[in-house]
């Protein structure tokens, strides 16, 4: 596999896992109990986090792709075996 074909893919899943990253430990300015800035959304979150948000996408992103890249490069599953799963027919070479 190209190098630029595995980055491209670690990028796509790198901001996949950061959408399912964003919510966690997520308080709004209603569940604080704070006074609310006149014009935002009371759902708001207070303290956002980002950094912490975008260290834990980067550790999830990168166990997960390490994971998947090993069992791709061992042959444990390969292109052709997730094609049959899915029941496309095989293609002439």
């Amino acid at each position: 596999m190209a190098w630029t074909t595995v980055v491209a893919i670690y990028f796509v899943t790198w901001w996949v896992v950061l959408f399912a990253v964003l919510p966690w430990g997520v308080r709004s300015q209603h569940e604080h109990h704070e006074e609310m800035a006149p014009g935002t959304d009371p759902g708001a979150p207070t303290v956002p986090r980002l950094a912490y948000k975008v260290l834990w996408t980067t550790v999830v992103t990168t166990v997960l792709f390490v994971a998947v890249y090993f069992v791709f490069y061992k042959g444990w599953i390969t292109l052709e075996g997730m094609a049959a799963w899915l029941g496309v027919p095989p293609q002439p070479r």
